[in-house]
């Protein structure tokens, strides 16, 4: 097939650092195109990929010192995307919204996956006025807000089987992975990890707007002997950073439409221990790849007993439902729906 992927324009695909939906975008695209397919990717040009790029801007817009708009670059990636759409079978947005005026037009079948949070009120009208337009929601839960929209599959994110590797014996310490937000509650992770008595290692990001929770919030905590804060980090630090922990430490406050790093422990063969928000306990087979909690008093138990879970699990899981190529032919099957539909009408 030729298939457009269209990723936001925020970070480059895959991300250097942070970056949950340009990340998914890019094992999407290589395992199609390791199957086989012309798959051309509109991205930014510091992107990397084995499928054909269009660049719509040289860097990725987040990091950027000039500090772009992005709207204004999005609408001109909608625009290349119109243009283009002739030369090719499905168009998979990735985007949001800001395309829906353009995709419900298209005589090119196309779908979007829905990446973020959907309990915002003003959502309803949108997809009641765009309610032709197919969507693809990356879990069950997610949907919750928004049930009456055009849904046509459910598709959990998926990684590249080579991309972590197993690791069989952890060290002693528990792993937080993401970013300094109240939603996230890293002060959860450490409350949970000083009742245990374990280290505690934290890599995240802090956004601009989460400096002042930090500050008065978080950076007190860190003080504690068994807290260690290492910053940011890439794909190549989490490998040794969460396939050597005891357990991933998830203690979110907000419903979570899927959770990245809790797939990428499984891959690791590391156990999660998280609140069930959202699609958690989608993602968590409670008792044997980790533990879905729904107050600290559990947390800390469950954390006192996270050696009972097996880390060959955890691994076998991730290798049936979450790899890569399980994500890229799910998509496939709605591409090849969409453009049966199309042909028939």
């Amino acid at each position: 097939m030729r298939i457009a992927q269209i990723a936001p324009l925020m970070e480059s695909v895959p991300p250097r650092a942070y970056g949950g939906t340009e990340r998914v975008v890019s094992y999407l695209t290589e395992a199609l195109v390791e199957m086989g397919h012309d798959v051309t990717l509109f991205a930014s040009g510091d992107s990397s990929t084995s499928a054909r790029l269009i660049p719509i801007v040289d860097h990725a817009l987040r990091l950027d010192p000039a500090r772009p708009d992005p709207v204004i670059w999005h609408t001109l990636m909608v625009d290349r995307v119109r243009e283009m759409s002739g030369s090719f079978d499905v168009l998979h947005f990735h985007i949001d919204t800001v395309h829906l005026p353009v995709a419900v037009h298209s005589r090119t079948p196309s779908l979007t996956t829905l990446h973020g949070r959907l309990d915002i009120p003003d959502l309803k009208p949108l997809f009641k006025r765009f309610h032709q337009h197919p969507l693809v929601s990356i879990s069950d839960n997610q949907r919750t807000p928004i049930p009456g929209a055009n849904w046509l599959a459910t598709v959990h994110h998926g990684l590249p089987l080579d991309l972590y590797d197993y690791h069989p014996q952890p060290q002693d310490y528990f792993a937080f992975v993401g970013r300094m937000s109240p939603e996230k509650r890293c002060d959860r992770a450490i409350e949970i990890a000083i009742a245990c008595n374990t280290p505690l290692r934290i890599a995240a990001k802090v956004d601009d707007a989460d400096r002042e929770y930090y500050a008065q919030v978080i950076e007190p905590l860190l003080a504690h002997p068994l807290v260690t804060y290492v910053g940011e980090i890439g794909d190549a630090e989490k490998n040794a950073f969460i396939g050597n922990a005891r357990a991933l430490l998830t203690p979110i406050d907000w419903p979570e439409p899927f959770g990245l790093v809790i797939i990428e422990a499984m891959a690791c063969g590391t156990p999660v221990i998280a609140y069930g928000h959202g699609a958690i306990p989608e993602l968590i087979d409670h008792g044997e790849t980790g533990f879905v909690v729904h107050n600290q008093e559990q947390a800390i138990a469950a954390a006192r007993a996270i050696d009972t879970i097996a880390r060959r699990t955890c691994r076998a899981t991730f290798e049936r439902r979450f790899a890569s190529p399980v994500m890229a032919g799910q998509y496939l099957q709605n591409y090849r729906a969409l453009t049966e539909e199309r042909m028939a009408a």
